[in-house]
């Protein structure tokens, strides 16, 4: 694995920390292939995934020196655009901490993730058009389905940070917690996914990125193959014993 990327597997999740501290965990290409590798490994054997950043930030944008020498076919190939879908389609559920900075690059692969938390330090926006570019690695659509579409608005346009307590209002993240305390609670909520029915799991993440329009079919063809599972009869079953012996 990179040095840009260190992996941590524990028995309910893996933990990926952005270790660039120097450059803020700046998004570079070494870190794009890094994410790469680590999304094949979790795409063969799901895990929750734990997202952090190393140095007291998150990641504080993209590489602005590798971002000035690309060009129009290195803007069509997504470099960061396909990386962030991959993260964001991996069959278990990801679980960003957001400790101060998220950015640019930085607050789309936040984005990405199903469950944010937030520490009192966060900074989290897209100042790209200050930068000439737009934020294309996911901000114009996940945002607006996150926040609404005034605030991301606001974001996107005009470049507006949102602090911690703002973030939280608006649902940006679901907690703001100190930096060890959020860790500790993200490998909380890994635990509590560990104890659910991994196939249920994957079937409500599945449902849950489905457009619009795939529902309610997509809910009730997952929901016939659950239906039909040894997994679901053994939990349904051992519910009404504990039921019966309360």
């Amino acid at each position: 694995m990179s040095q840009t990327l260190r992996v941590e597997t524990h028995d309910t999740h893996v933990r990926a920390t952005l270790d660039r501290p120097a450059k803020r965990n700046a998004i570079d290409r070494e870190l794009i292939d890094a994410l790469h590798a680590l999304c094949a490994e979790l795409e063969r054997d799901p895990r929750t995934l734990i997202l952090t950043g190393a140095g007291g930030t998150f990641a504080a944008g993209a590489d602005i020196a590798q971002l000035r020498e690309r060009r129009a076919a290195d803007a069509r190939e997504g470099i960061n655009t396909h990386c962030f879908a991959r993260v964001r389609a991996l069959p278990m559920p990801v679980i960003a901490v957001v400790d101060g900075y998220a950015l640019g690059g930085g607050a789309e692969l936040a984005y990405a993730a199903d469950i944010r938390i937030g520490t009192p330090r966060l900074r989290i926006g897209n100042p790209e058009t200050g930068l000439g570019i737009i934020a294309a690695a996911g901000a114009t659509w996940r945002l607006r389905e996150i926040v609404g579409e005034p605030l991301a608005a606001e974001i996107l346009l005009a470049g507006r940070v949102l602090e911690a307590d703002e973030a939280l209002a608006v649902g940006l993240v679901t907690r703001v917690l100190e930096p060890a305390q959020a860790v500790e609670e993200a490998e909380r909520i890994a635990a509590r996914i560990a104890a659910l029915d991994p196939a249920a799991t994957q079937a409500t993440k599945r449902a849950l990125l489905a457009p619009r329009d795939a529902h309610p079919a997509i809910d009730l063809e997952e929901q016939a193959v659950l239906f039909d599972s040894p997994e679901k009869e053994r939990r349904m079953t051992a519910f009404l014993e504990r039921r019966r012996t309360t």
